[in-house]
């Protein structure tokens, strides 16, 4: 698989990733303040921000979204490997999740907005992963490199060796 690097708009999908890191962070907290008088896992009536929510999904989403921030400041393609494993990680659980979203092993309390919101965030994140690589930058005056100059390099010291 190719992954472009030094995407002329990483910058765009940086900011991206930093707004959705936010909102997670605040989804979290408003999680936390909403749901902190109640049970840890298993389904409710609580909302927040529109979303079925119970504590431990509000501090797995606080969490996650401290990492995806931390990722974006540190940067050093750290964040492309984050925002990978994240992302997909989200996808999944935003489907197992609607899976089980109308029986008791709803542990997390998703609701269908919820599921759909995993995938946008993960979704996200996955783009951002795959056009936030960052690599040597190459002075304009230097083509790249092609495949065709490497197979005649190679052809020439065939023949040389001959």
């Amino acid at each position: 698989m190719h992954t472009p690097v030094n995407h002329p708009l990483r910058p765009f999908y940086r900011t991206l990733v930093a707004l959705t890191g936010l909102y997670l962070v605040v989804f979290g907290v408003v999680g936390l303040v909403t749901t902190g008088d109640e049970k840890g896992i298993g389904r409710s009536d609580a909302r927040v921000l529109g979303q079925g929510a119970n504590l431990t999904l509000a501090v797995i989403f606080l969490v996650l979204g401290v990492v995806v921030l931390a990722g974006v400041l540190v940067g050093r393609n750290l964040d492309v490997l984050l925002n990978n494993y994240l992302g997909w990680s989200l996808i999944g659980i935003g489907t197992l999740s609607m899976l089980v979203s109308h029986t008791d092993a709803n542990v997390l309390n998703f609701t269908i907005i919820t599921c759909i919101v995993a995938y946008a965030v993960g979704l996200m994140l996955v783009t951002a992963g795959l056009y936030g690589k960052v690599g040597p930058v190459r002075p304009a005056s230097v083509p790249p490199a092609e495949g065709g100059a490497v197979q005649a390099v190679d052809r020439e010291a065939e023949r040389a060796s001959v």
